[in-house]
């Protein structure tokens, strides 16, 4: 099975700009990395008016856009729940390291990406079960605190944690 790591945060904290630098630091190291972001809002993947998007309100199930440089795969849930995070991993292609942002309630190691300048109440003070707090302000909490402007210290102990190479 592959290694899930979670980066949870408030809204604004930088959990989606500290994945996006650590992902070519994780690749320099030879690790294939799959990501799975998780939104409470509704998104879309297509233009309004394209042909994908006009399969999808047609009344489409699933619309797969395919190029010779990518594709990607747009399910409409309708009435049934958001699939599960196990669902949602088994969709994925194989890899080394799967990266979860979001997902704060899901039983996987994480960290919480935390900025007091915020002045929004931290995760780790309700919730006991991350491993360590990625911030950029000195913390006195009881648990391992990762500069939040070193990605590469950040991905080492993701990898460390995780018995990554």
């Amino acid at each position: 099975m592959t290694p899930v790591f979670g980066i949870a945060g408030r809204s604004g904290s930088g959990k989606t700009t500290l994945i996006e630098a650590m992902l070519p630091l994780l690749g320099a190291r030879g690790l294939r990395v799959n990501v799975i972001k998780h939104s409470h809002h509704d998104f879309q993947m297509e233009p309004p008016g394209k042909d994908s998007a006009r399969f999808r309100l047609a009344g489409a199930q699933e619309v797969m856009v395919a190029s010779p440089y990518r594709y990607a795969i747009v399910h409409e849930l309708r009435d049934a729940p958001e699939p599960a995070l196990e669902a949602q991993l088994a969709r994925l292609s194989p890899a080394d390291l799967v990266l979860v942002e979001g997902f704060k309630q899901a039983a996987i190691p994480r960290i919480e990406v935390y900025r007091p300048a915020l002045g929004k109440p931290p995760l780790h003070a309700e919730d006991r079960t991350f491993v360590a707090v990625v911030t950029d302000a000195p913390l006195e909490i009881g648990l391992p605190c990762l500069p939040l402007n070193d990605p590469a210290r950040v991905a080492d102990f993701i990898c460390r944690s995780l018995g990554l190479g």
